[in-house]
């Protein structure tokens, strides 16, 4: 199988994760950048696959990418291929990507104008259940802190305020203890 390959793309080393994907040139509002490639699995298959790379790369800074992407109700891609350069778009909360199924095949579109030159990004569009294995490094004014799906974002700031003020208290109830030590 031959990489994934498109006139509008380049990879490089990236500022928000390991290596990015990058407009070679200006891409228009609207294109289909590049197909997201990869082994087709059932959803029984994805959740071990996902399940032991997660277990087996816990703690690693450089690995541990799980490349899974959800096609429909009963499949997934597995785009841990070197063929699929897609898979070194990274997250953003202040995309310029999204994904889109078109004929049972997974598109990456852009959904404005890109500059030559502007690495290339989607909202990977994770759930809240572990957001805190997930910390966003985008660097966007938009940024949330966290991979996690657009919809979630009101819930999470709802769920950090109550963990700042949880720790707050926690931080003033431990010096009032310690003035009392003393």
């Amino acid at each position: 199988m031959e990489p994934s390959q498109s006139k509008y793309i380049k990879v490089e080393e990236s500022s928000i994760h390991g290596t990015g994907v990058f407009a070679r040139i200006n891409i228009p509002k609207g294109k289909k950048v590049i197909e997201y490639i990869g082994e087709k699995i059932t959803k029984k298959e994805s959740e071990k696959r996902s399940v032991s790379l997660i277990e087996k790369n816990q703690g690693s800074l450089t690995d541990g990418a799980v490349y899974i992407f959800e096609l429909n109700k009963k499949h997934d891609i597995d785009g841990n291929i070197n063929e699929n350069t897609a898979r070194f778009i990274n997250h953003s909360c202040n995309p310029n990507c999204e994904p889109d199924i078109i004929k049972n095949r997974i598109w990456l579109l852009s959904t404005r104008k890109i500059k030559k030159g502007e690495e290339l990004s989607y909202n990977y569009g994770f759930d809240l259940e572990s957001y805190e294995d997930h910390i966003c490094r985008c660097g966007s004014k938009k940024c949330i802190g966290f991979i996690t799906s657009e919809e979630n974002w009101p819930k999470l700031k709802k769920l950090v305020a109550k963990k700042k003020k949880k720790e707050k208290k926690l931080k003033n109830k431990s010096k009032a203890s310690e003035k009392t030590k003393i």
